[in-house]
């Protein structure tokens, strides 16, 4: 065995991982979680994954090393279409992201895909997670054809990315997880006992407390956010662990800390699949399988200790000590040094066979060629030889007890809108009521009512001007508020959505209603402000009667910021069409022009901000009042009736079309 080659436990043949048996349990994470995981042997045969892509028919541009292939039939549609001098119209491409991928993961092993990047590495999880469809081959999850409903409530998947809730603490985060994913019939201290036993196992023990944190919030380390997420997937004991790149972003040590608790998990009797970029040594040595992947086809696929002895028996053996993660990664990329070029051409292997370069040459169509004819036809050998003796052995064995699965039916609807809710409450705790929101709405309201001090009801311009004031600034600020909603909590709510936590409406409910004491609050405190300072109408039911007309125009302005976020889903996109939708009301609120053109009368009748400002009016100038106002404000104008009703229709329809926008969320 070649000097690389890590020392591992006796293998069945050449290349092909055995099923090592899973280690007893031991301890109180055992006790609840591993005893009722039913081990899941995860089989992908000739996986392929193309995707259509529209082009105009221009000369084909040559692909860059290391990314995603083109199918030929493509390639030549392009060149043809260039040749005979075709025109830009568009044209189907089909580009291959994986290529008959072949492999197995066992129960007690850790299977470590790698590639350079764009080599298909997140796709080929997605698929063998039951996130993406659409693929060709066959995927066998037990006796489970993929995808199996039952089976993904058993597959805990952790993206790249740690999508969490910033603002929450680890046991917060673990907690409000178990809450909605446990089923309902687990009692509440079994849920804190799971809880305890994950952040024990994951050694997230000294942070439970500490505010989970991201990019811009001060919280826990990299490394302790990536345990978080793993913890959000153990909760539900899952037999099927899928995981891209979790060691992504952290240093070696952190990043072997990781990947040794991920091999202790696996050896408990779950099935471990993880991608990783570029491995030291150390977490190397971890890994029982290995499948290496370059530009949607197979390498490699094997036991992690056989694959310098298998590269070395097909030509390809470094003259010195090196990472074989590192080595594996130079054959996938084309590169290979002049060290290993010339022991090659000393060993027999001539430089015409193979035409390599210091810069690489065909490296990767003769490894993929050698695939095919030694490790190909042992791979299916072995994965057909362990599918007949599982089946055997399930004719002579009873069936196991029923695993307890997670998923938006386990709990009611009543359940989830009461936890979401809770959540939201706490997770937006520090945005609620901090100086500077406080200062956004004390200081205009104390303006305002210093420029309109104890203003007379006889000076009707300077209080039209204050009560247009009022809707103008109340519908900027709410739906300018509520955009950004949506677009930052996208990542949490597919996630989310895709683990089957909760259904849409009973999160969409919950969002509207964990926004209320604060759309609610701070317009109270700011119309109390502005209606003694500036002297309105001394009656209580006219007080009372505006105050109602401005919560509920706030509540329909956000809900025009939550539609437009969820349709656009782009903060910055979603922040500019709301600022020009609110300048067109702006201009056709019934303040500036009274003469409007004919062709352009409808256009008021679309802002709530008009309809908002009628009201007022109506309110402030009721009974003998109404003789004080001009007749252009008057006459021609929509009354209370059409105006109340009007605003109702636009708070069910601007949250109707929100909720509509986020079904398009994909899971």
């Amino acid at each position: 065995m070649p000097p690389n080659a890590t020392t591992h436990e006796s293998r069945a043949s050449n290349a092909v991982p055995p099923s090592p048996s899973p280690a007893p349990a031991t301890n109180k994470m055992d006790c609840f979680l591993t005893a009722a995981c039913t081990p899941l042997n995860l089989q992908f045969i000739d996986v392929s994954y193309r995707i259509k892509t529209n082009h105009s028919s221009t000369p084909a541009k040559s692909s860059p090393p290391g990314r995603i292939s083109s199918s030929s039939s493509s390639s030549s549609a392009a060149a043809a279409a260039a040749t005979t001098g075709g025109g830009a119209a568009p044209q189907s491409d089909e580009r291959t992201i994986l290529n008959n991928i072949t492999g197995e993961a066992r129960p007690g092993e850790l299977l470590a895909i790698l590639g350079p990047s764009g080599s298909g590495k997140s796709t080929l999880l997605s698929i063998l997670a039951g996130r993406l469809t659409h693929h060709t081959g066959k995927i066998l999850a037990g006796e489970n054809p993929l995808p199996s409903r039952s089976v993904q409530r058993r597959t805990g998947f952790v993206a790249q990315d740690d999508v969490l809730h910033p603002h929450l603490t680890v046991r917060e985060t673990l907690l409000y997880c178990a809450l909605l994913r446990l089923p309902r019939a687990t009692p509440h201290a079994a849920k804190l006992a799971a809880i305890d036993a994950v952040i024990a196992e994951l050694g997230l023990d000294s942070c439970a407390d500490t505010i989970v944190g991201n990019a811009f919030v001060r919280g826990v380390s990299g490394g302790e956010r990536k345990r978080v997420s793993i913890g959000h997937e153990m909760l539900v004991n899952p037999s099927l662990l899928v995981l891209d790149e979790p060691t992504s972003g952290l240093d070696s040590t952190a990043a072997a800390r990781l990947v040794s608790t991920l091999s202790a998990l696996a050896r408990k009797g779950r099935t471990v699949v993880m991608s990783v970029h570029q491995p030291s040594s150390r977490v190397y040595r971890v890994f029982d399988s290995v499948l290496l992947l370059a530009e949607g086809r197979c390498l490699y696929f094997g036991a992690g200790g056989d694959a310098m002895e298998y590269f070395a028996s097909v030509g390809f053996k470094p003259g010195f000590h090196v990472n074989p993660a590192d080595f594996m990664l130079d054959l996938a990329n084309d590169h290979v040094s002049l060290t290993v070029f010339f022991l090659l051409t000393q060993t027999g292997f001539a430089q015409a066979d193979y035409n390599f370069t210091a810069e690489g040459g065909n490296v990767k169509q003769s490894l993929i060629s050698s695939y095919n004819k030694v490790l190909a036809p042992k791979v299916k050998a072995s994965i057909s030889a362990g599918a007949a003796e599982h089946a055997h052995d399930n004719g002579h064995a009873t069936s196991p007890p029923p695993l307890p699965e997670s998923c938006s039916g386990c709990t009611s609807w009543c359940h989830q809108f009461t936890i979401l809710l809770q959540r939201s409450l706490k997770e937006r705790r520090h945005e609620t009521f901090t100086s500077l929101r406080l200062f956004q709405i004390i200081a205009p309201s104390l303006v305002a009512g210093a420029m309109w001090w104890r203003s007379s009801p006889a000076a009707v311009a300077d209080r039209l001007g204050l009560l247009f004031f009022v809707s103008i600034f109340w519908g900027v600020f709410a739906s300018f508020n509520a955009v950004f909603a949506f677009p930052q909590e996208r990542p949490v709510l597919a996630r989310e959505r895709a683990s089957g936590m909760y259904a849409l409406s009973s999160y969409f409910m919950s969002r509207m209603a964990g926004d209320l004491p604060m759309e609610l609050a701070l317009p109270t405190a700011f119309t109390v402000i502005v209606y003694l300072m500036a002297g309105l109408n001394p009656s209580p039911s006219a007080f009372a009667l505006t105050l109602v007309v401005i919560l509920s125009y706030v509540l329909v302005a956000e809900g025009l910021g939550l539609a437009v976020g969820a349709v656009m889903m782009d903060a910055k996109r979603a922040s500019t069409l709301v600022t020009v939708i609110m300048l067109a009301y702006l201009l056709t609120g019934g303040f500036y022009v009274h003469n409007v053109p004919g062709f352009m009368v409808w256009a008021k009748y679309t802002s709530f901000t008009y309809y908002c400002y009628r009201l007022l009016i109506v309110v402030q100038y009721g009974g003998h009042h109404r003789r004080l106002l001009p007749p252009e404000v008057v006459d021609g104008e929509a009354g209370p009736g059409v105006c109340v009703a009007a605003l109702v229709a636009m708070f069910f329809g601007y949250r109707l079309l929100a909720y509509l926008a986020l079904r398009r969320v994909r899971k």
